[in-house]
C-alpha cells in the first residue's frame, strides 16, 4: 500500500554549516542530563585522553589539520563523542596545563537523510553545531565543497564515521569508506596551494558499549515477543537439545546456549519466510547452501554441528540480502555494483532523485494532474527502497557473531537487529527501539595517522595511496573494536 505521507518534492536543499556559540552552550549544558536519564549511558570511559589533548592544544597552536574517525557501533555515539570532547579533553588540557582555548568541538560530517527522518530541527540544529552534511550515494559537490574548505580553514578540527553508518555491531567494524582518506588528501593538497605548512593528521577513536547490569531476563522476553510476531512458540523446550549439544569448556550457561539456540532458531525462521516472499513475490532465486565444513571446536565455542549451521546460515543470509537489493535495483534499473553498503547508497539516491525532483523546483505551479502523477512517482519509490532499508540493517551481520562469544552484549545487539527487521516487515519505524538497560561506554583514542606522510605517494599514484591509507585505517579501527 503506497504511504500517504510520501509526497513529490523540490530537490533537497544543501544544510551550511552555521556554528552558533549559544547554541552550542544551550546543548552542551543538557547533554549530561539527557545522556543519562533518556539516552541510558551512565558513565563513559577514555583511554589514552592525553593524545587527544596534545593533539588539540597543536591544533589550536596552527601546527596540524585533524580528522577524529570514530567508529560507529550505535546512534549513541553523538553523545559519547560529545561528552568526551566538550568536558574530558578539556579537563585532560587544563591538567596538562594546555591552555584551553573553548570551546573544544568539532566540525562533523552527517548523513543529509537524516533530517528527513528525524525532522527538519535536526538539520537546523547540526548547522548551528557546526555540522555539515553529505549525500552519499552521488557525487555532491556542495558537500564536498563544504567539507574540504572545513577541514583546511575550519574553527574546529573534523570529526567523522569512517563506517558511513551505524551497524549494531560492538565488535564488527564495516568496511571503511575511502572518502575519509580522499578529504585527508584534498586538505594536504590545499595547505600546499596556499603555502601552509600543517601536518594533516587522522585520529581514530575506538567506541564499545557495555550493560551496566546484564539484562538477560529483558533480552529473553524482546526473543519471546520477535517469537510469537514471526509465528513461533516463544518457548525454550521448542529448541530441545541434549546436555551433548552446548557449548564446551563450561563457559557458556545452560541458559545461555538455550536463549542462543533459540536466536538461531529464530533467524533461521524468518530467513526462510523471507527466501519464500522473494520467491514467490519477486521471482528471485537462491543457490543452493553448501555443506559447510566440520570446524574443529577450541576450547569455550560451540561444537562443530553449531559452527557448521552458522556458516550455512551465513551463507543464506548473503543470498538473500543480495535478492532483495536486486528486487529494488531491477525497478530503478541500477546495476548490482560494489558491496552491500555501495548498492544501498545507490539505490537510497536513486529512489530520492524521484521523490526529491531536480525538475520540480516550481512544483506549486504544477496542475493537480501533474501533482497526482508526480506524488505516485514518489510513492512507488519509496516501497522499493523498503527492500534496501531491510538489507542496510543486516550489511555487517556475520551469522556467527552470537556464537563466537555468548555475551549479553551480543545477544542485545543481534535480537536488536532482527527487532528492526520485525519492525519494519510490519510497516513500522523501529525508532525508539526497546531499552535493555543502562550502558557504560569505553572509547580508545589511537594513535594518529600522518595524511602527509602518504602525500608523495598520493602524488604518483592517487588511487593507490588512497586504497593504502584507507586499509591502515581500516586496521587501526578493527584495532581500536578489540580493545
Amino acid at each position: 500500500m503506497p504511504n500517504p505521507n510520501i509526497h513529490a518534492q523540490p530537490p533537497l536543499e544543501f544544510i551550511p554549516s552555521q556554528f552558533d556559540p549559544l547554541v552550542f552552550g544551550a546543548v552542551r549544558s543538557l547533554l549530561p542530563t539527557w545522556r543519562r536519564w533518556r539516552v541510558g549511558i551512565t558513565d563513559i570511559e577514555v583511554s589514552n585522553l592525553e593524545t587527544l589533548a596534545q593533539l588539540y592544544k597543536q591544533f589550536q597552536d596552527g601546527k596540524i589539520r585533524l580528522l577524529i574517525a570514530f567508529r560507529h557501533p550505535s546512534t549513541n555515539d553523538p553523545y559519547s563523542m560529545a561528552d568526551m570532547l566538550w568536558r574530558q579533553v578539556s579537563q585532560t588540557m587544563r591538567q596538562q596545563g594546555i591552555p584551553v582555548k573553548a570551546p573544544i568541538h568539532a566540525h562533523f560530517i552527517y548523513d543529509r537523510g537524516i533530517p528527513l527522518w528525524a525532522g527538519k530541527f535536526v538539520g537546523w540544529l547540526y548547522s548551528r553545531l557546526g555540522g555539515t552534511p553529505i549525500r552519499r550515494g552521488k557525487v555532491d559537490l556542495m558537500g564536498l565543497r563544504s567539507i574540504r574548505e572545513l577541514f583546511a580553514n575550519g574553527q574546529f578540527p573534523m570529526a567523522a564515521a569512517p563506517e558511513g553508518a551505524t551497524n549494531g555491531h560492538n565488535e564488527i567494524v564495516s568496511p571503511i569508506e575511502p572518502g575519509i582518506a580522499q578529504f585527508g588528501f584534498w586538505c594536504v593538497e590545499d595547505l600546499h596551494k596556499a603555502g601552509r605548512t600543517e601536518q594533516v593528521l587522522i585520529v581514530p577513536i575506538g567506541i564499545q558499549y557495555r550493560y551496566v547490569e546484564p539484562p538477560w531476563d529483558l533480552v529473553e522476553q524482546l526473543l519471546s515477543r520477535l517469537e510469537l510476531e514471526s509465528g513461533l512458540v516463544p518457548e525454550a523446550a521448542a529448541v530441545g537439545g541434549s546436555e551433548g549439544d552446548y557449548p564446551k569448556g563450561g563457559t557458556a550457561s545452560h541458559r545461555q546456549t538455550l536463549l542462543y539456540r533459540r536466536l538461531y532458531r529464530l533467524g533461521e525462521h524468518l530467513l526462510t519466510l523471507m527466501e519464500q516472499f522473494y520467491k514467490k513475490f519477486y521471482g528471485q532465486s537462491f543457490p543452493a547452501v553448501p555443506a559447510a565444513a566440520s570446524t574443529s571446536s577450541a576450547e569455550g565455542s560451540p561444537d562443530p554441528s553449531l559452527l557448521s549451521s552458522n556458516e550455512q546460515l551465513a551463507h543464506r543470509l548473503q543470498a538473500l540480502l543480495s535478492a532483495a537489493l536486486s528486487v529494488a535495483e531491477q525497478f530503478f534499473d541500477l546495476p548490482p555494483k560494489g558491496n552491500l553498503s555501495d548498492r544501498c547508497r545507490r539505490l537510497e539516491q536513486a529512489g530520492w532523485d524521484r521523490i526529491y525532483r531536480e525538475d520540480l523546483k516550481q512544483i506549486e505551479a504544477l496542475s493537480p494532474v501533474e501533482r497526482g502523477l508526480a506524488d505516485r512517482v514518489a510513492e512507488e519509490a519509496d516501497l522499493r527502497l523498503w527492500h534496501m532499508r531491510l538489507v542496510e540493517t543486516f550489511v555487517s551481520v556475520t551469522g556467527h557473531y552470537v556464537a563466537e562469544k555468548l555475551t549479553v552484549e551480543r545477544f542485545a545487539e543481534t535480537t536488536l537487529l532482527l527487532w528492526d527487521m520485525v519492525t519494519r516487515i510490519k510497516g513500522k519505524s523501529p525508532f525508539p527501539r526497546p531499552k535493555l538497560g543502562q550502558q557504560q561506554v569505553k572509547m580508545t583514542v589511537g594513535a594518529p595517522i600522518s595524511v602527509s606522510d602518504y602525500w608523495e605517494a598520493y602524488q604518483s599514484s592517487r588511487r593507490q595511496a588512497v586504497a593504502t591509507l584507507t586499509k591502515e585505517l581500516q586496521t587501526v579501527m578493527e584495532e581500536a573494536a578489540k580493545a
